[in-house]
């Protein structure tokens, strides 16, 4: 696939390995061409960077990987309000959390994915990847750890099929939660183990082990 990366953190830096490695055409932008220049120089792999705008045409798929008060700006960086992101599916891992506490800084009842989907009209928005650290995908998915679920919300059956596609190839497996109207759970999710986390918990322990339904194939991407 032809991937497009907004952003050029430490969630670029993995996933834009991870699929970099799989064989999937990367480039990376953002407000500053020196890192995104330097971020592809590191990934190799074929990886480039490219001004923001071409970060975002002619992409199968585009990765916002900004801080949750940062995606405002970047989407009117590529002009998405403009339409360039029309049917594009557009992957949302932000978190808009307090640091060290886990509440939601957007307003009641609303999420994030949706803010952005309000922003980006006619993108496919998913909600992915926004519950494990960037180093999670870094390592092959063959390098013989257990691979962990990544679950999903979504109203474009297409664009979370292409999503739940690269999940697999960062070492993953897709599990769709529901459409952007459940996507809020999802980030309360993120909220609840940050907080955890915080606190000096493991979060992993606050979780029941509930036996798994041997019919999972509505559950995956």
């Amino acid at each position: 696939m032809r991937i497009g990366i907004l952003g050029t953190g430490t969630l670029a830096a993995g996933l834009g390995e991870g699929w970099a490695r799989a064989g999937h055409e990367v480039v990376i932008g953002g407000r500053s061409r020196a890192k995104a220049e330097s971020l592809a120089e590191r990934l190799g792999h074929g990886v480039l960077a490219v001004p923001p705008r071409e970060v975002v045409t002619g992409r199968d798929a585009v990765l916002l990987a900004v801080s949750w008060d940062g995606v405002e700006d970047a989407l009117k960086l590529v002009g998405a309000a403009d339409g360039v992101l029309d049917g594009t599916p557009l992957i949302d891992p932000t978190n808009a959390v307090a640091h060290g506490v886990g509440t939601l800084l957007t307003g009641q009842g609303e999420s994030m994915a949706e803010r952005i989907a309000g922003l980006a009209p006619g993108a496919g928005v998913v909600k992915a990847f926004h519950l494990f650290p960037a180093a999670q995908w870094t390592s092959p998915p063959d390098a013989g750890g257990p691979r962990v679920t990544v679950a999903m919300c979504g109203d474009d059956t297409a664009a979370l099929s292409v999503v739940g596609e690269l999940v697999r190839d960062a070492g993953g497996i897709p599990a769709t939660l529901g459409a952007l109207d459940r996507v809020r759970q999802l980030e309360e999710v993120a909220g609840f183990v940050i907080g955890l986390a915080f606190a000096g918990f493991d979060p992993n322990s606050a979780v029941p082990q509930v036996p798994v339904a041997r019919d999972r194939g509505s559950a995956q991407g």
